[in-house]
């Protein structure tokens, strides 16, 4: 009960009709999160893109300016002579025989695989599961490269990838509650801008629609953004 009180002053505090721009609604979201603990700053962007078809799909990544404050799992599906290279970088997982075996039972413990082009034909064994759970490495994705530590740093600190979903919707998240309001808005506006340029050959006109931005559990808040 205290928690939907919480809430409800929290939605009182948004107009639902307005886009509100970045700067304000970067404020505003810092605002309705009424708790101590900090939530993770989530955003949503509706997208003019049909994911049915190949040339209007879109999966890229970002380097956010000031990270996202969030600990992401990586695992690194790499030949022996690189799993020590891996597990310095900052791999919580590196393998290649018994790292297969976990995935081909489903036990699947990370949130993003990273893998080298050689290594590509032994883990295409295990596509059928990842790719369903958006978890198959993609040269797109910035996750099939030569660069494995540099790549696993990256991901670790300030890196994030976007993609469509089914309904031509983008999840993902540009930080903290505790950031400050400027670093919330770079954040916004770096992902917006490697959207745009990222946009799909298949899309004529713009690429996204609408964008929202709230804390987790916490209302949303449209953005003014081009």
């Amino acid at each position: 009960m205290r928690h939907w009180k919480k809430y409800k002053a929290a939605v009182e505090l948004v107009d639902s009709e307005k886009k509100y721009p970045l700067e304000e609604a970067v404020s505003l979201v810092k605002k309705v999160s009424y708790t101590k603990f900090d939530w993770t700053v989530e955003i949503h962007i509706q997208t003019n893109a049909n994911p049915k078809y190949n040339d209007q799909n879109l999966r890229w990544t970002v380097v956010l300016p000031h990270g996202t404050g969030k600990k992401v799992v990586v695992a690194a599906f790499v030949s022996d002579d690189k799993i020590e290279d891996a597990k310095k970088a900052w791999a919580d997982i590196a393998g290649n025989v018994e790292l297969m075996a976990d995935i081909t039972k489903w036990d699947i413990k990370f949130d993003v695989l990273v893998t080298s082009p050689d290594m590509m034909r032994d883990l295409a064994k295990a596509a059928k599961i990842l790719w369903p759970k958006w978890l198959m490495p993609s040269p797109k994705a910035g996750t099939v490269t030569p660069k494995i530590s540099e790549t696993i740093n990256e991901i670790k600190k300030w890196r994030v990838e976007f993609k469509l979903d089914k309904s031509g919707v983008i999840h993902t998240w540009i930080g903290k509650v505790s950031f400050d309001e400027k670093s919330l808005a770079e954040n916004t506006q770096s992902l917006v801008n490697a959207m745009n340029a990222a946009k799909p050959t298949g899309v004529k006109w713009a690429l996204i629609s609408k964008v929202y931005i709230a804390p987790s559990m916490w209302p949303s808040v449209q953005v003014a953004i081009s």
